[in-house]
Order: C-alpha cells, then sequence, then structure tokens
C-alpha cells in the first residue's frame, strides 16, 4: 500500500467492503496519485486532502482532457477521485466532497467492434496453422499452439473477460460438464459454459502444459494454467501481444483487443435468438443497461444486411434509424 494513511484506509475499505480486485486497486490508486501529483508535484505523502477545492477539482479534470485523455478516461478518473472523497467524507476525514455535483464528460455512442463468425473462425485456425507452417518442435512451441487456440478458444466460446481469463487455474475448470467457474468484478464468481471446440482445445493445452511443466522441471497444479516459456503466469499484455499477431496473421484488423471476441460472443448470441438477460448472466454484467449495447449492435448489423440484401432498400428507403424517410 501507500504511505499515505487516508488512500491505505481507502484501499483497505475497496478490498473489505467493496470486495475490489487488484486490477481495481491498482486503477484507483492510479487515478488518486495522478491527482495528487497535479495539486502536489513537489510534495510526499501524506497529503492535506482536507485543502482540496471544487475548482481545484475542477481544474484537474480539465487539465486531464486537454491532454487529449478520451471522455470515457476522463470519466473514470473522475468516478475514482468522488469515491475517494464520498469514503473520507462517511469517515470524517473531509469535511466537503469536492469532486461531488461535477458533471461527467459527454461520451460518443460508438457501437463495439464484431467480427463475423467466417473472421472468427479463420482466427481460431490461425495458431496452429502458423505451428504447422514453421519448423519449431521444442516443448514449448507445441505447448504454445495448444495454449494460444485455448485462449481465442475460450474467449469466443464463454465471452469471458481478459483479466477473468488469465487468472484461472485449473481446479476452476470441469472438462467433463464443460464449464469453467471465473472471479469477475468484484470478486463475483461464476459459471461459463465452453463449447465443444474450446473443451477439446482446452484439453489438448492441458496435456501440453504437462509436458512442458516437466520438461522445465516444475511442479504441475501450483501453476497457473497459461504459462509463458519461462513457466510462469501468461500475463494480459502478452495475450494482447499474441492475438495481434494471429489478427495479422488471419488478415483482419491488428488494432483490435481480446474484448472483440466478448463483444462477438455477445452479438452472435443476441443473433442467434439468445435473450438479453441471459447474456447479461453469462457476461456478468451488473446492469442490464450494460448489455443493451449489442441489442444495438445486432440492430445495425440486421439493418446492414438488410440495406445490402433487399432488392428494394435502396433510395429513399434506405433502412439507417427508426425512420424510412418517406415523402
Amino acid at each position: 500500500m501507500t504511505v499515505d494513511p487516508e488512500l491505505d484506509a481507502f484501499g483497505q475499505y475497496l478490498e473489505g467492503e467493496k470486495n475490489a480486485s487488484g486490477h481495481t486497486l491498482e486503477a484507483y490508486f492510479r487515478d488518486i496519485q495522478q491527482f495528487a501529483d497535479f495539486i502536489w508535484p513537489d510534495q510526499a505523502p501524506p497529503y492535506a486532502w482536507g485543502e482540496i477545492t471544487r475548482p481545484r477539482a475542477r481544474s484537474f479534470l480539465v487539465e486531464v482532457q486537454k491532454s487529449g485523455a478520451m471522455p470515457a478516461t476522463t470519466g473514470r478518473k473522475l468516478s475514482s477521485l468522488r469515491s475517494f472523497f464520498r469514503f473520507m467524507l462517511r469517515e470524517e476525514r473531509v469535511k466537503v466532497n469536492p469532486f461531488a455535483g461535477l458533471p461527467q464528460p459527454k461520451r460518443s455512442r460508438t457501437l463495439p467492434h464484431i467480427l463475423s463468425p467466417k473472421e472468427i473462425g479463420s482466427l481460431l485456425d490461425t495458431p496452429r496453422l502458423l505451428f504447422e507452417a514453421s519448423e519449431k518442435t521444442d516443448p514449448f512451441q507445441k505447448y504454445r499452439v495448444c495454449r494460444d487456440t485455448a485462449i481465442l478458444e475460450i474467449l469466443y466460446s464463454s465471452g469471458v473477460r481478459l483479466n477473468e481469463l488469465t487468472q484461472l487455474r485449473e481446479e476452476r475448470i470441469d472438462l467433463v460438464s464443460g464449464v469453467i467457474r471465473v472471479l469477475g468484478k468484484g470478486r463475483k464468481e461464476r459459471m461459463c459454459p465452453l463449447g465443444d471446440p474450446a473443451v477439446f482445445a482446452l484439453h489438448e493445452a492441458l496435456e501440453a502444459r504437462g509436458d512442458f511443466l516437466a520438461y522445465l522441471g516444475k511442479p504441475l497444479r501450483s501453476q497457473a494454467l497459461f504459462l509463458n516459456k519461462n513457466g510462469t503466469r501468461y500475463s494480459n499484455r502478452s495475450v494482447q501481444r499474441m492475438m495481434k499477431s494471429m489478427l495479422q496473421a488471419a488478415g483482419l484488423p491488428s488494432e483490435l483487443y481480446p474484448h472483440a471476441l466478448r463483444h462477438s460472443f455477445a452479438t452472435h448470441l443476441l443473433d442467434a435468438g439468445a435473450d438479453l438477460r441471459s447474456v447479461q448472466e453469462l457476461l456478468g454484467h451488473s446492469s442490464l443497461s450494460t448489455t443493451q449495447i449489442y441489442t444495438h449492435v445486432s440492430i445495425e448489423r440486421m439493418k446492414d444486411v438488410y440495406n445490402r440484401a433487399h432488392p428494394k432498400a435502396g433510395g429513399s428507403r434506405k433502412v439507417t434509424g427508426l425512420s424510412t424517410n418517406r415523402k
């Protein structure tokens, strides 16, 4: 933790009462520390949080926006600092919350990028095709192709978040039932079903992982599920780099992140007739409104198919929204 007593207390509150994950704690402290560096650039903690005024709070957000931060980033920092001072006010450590009432920056509505089923198929086949084209046959390379295939299959088959995937351990996997238990936001556990291709890929990855660990002389069950070449946990950043290289090899947009597979998972379920509430539970969303973005994606895809395929879709009757622009 930090040497600032207020931040330490806030961290204990997040862990003890909010059951926040380590990833969430890091995000909160990063935002709060950035604010502290802005207010007290040459001062070490502890900080005089009670001296912060609303104009100073607002000036920080303005500076963040001027630096080119996206509205979503600015909004997250505002939420972090508002929560911190709300806690401080509750504990009577400050007299006012300088961030209370400050408006969230307006965010433009952008629909997530969705890969088509055909594009998903190309991506999932890429690790094995690359391995077959190479001449590398050492234990790690054999494990690597199985690992990368399983990672991509699980991300698309279950819709889990990247951090949920990299934190998986073997005891949280039931290959017989085709289910994995993941810890989501707020450390809430949920069950995520896997399709047959994902189960098969995971079974192969587990076998190859055992051979790889034996080659390294490391114990089996004490390790993370997905490993790097040193036999330690495969990091989020490493998964992102792997997916980027697989997208490039498959001829797909390389700027996409693993979250695109989660978006595709949800959208394809809705396209196939799944109800919104079930998709919400599978994704681990606490609010149904968060899941509703995928209904808009499905509608846009439906309209695109209509406009491209229907013989009467052109001209003034082209479907672009609620209005058909009839005269």
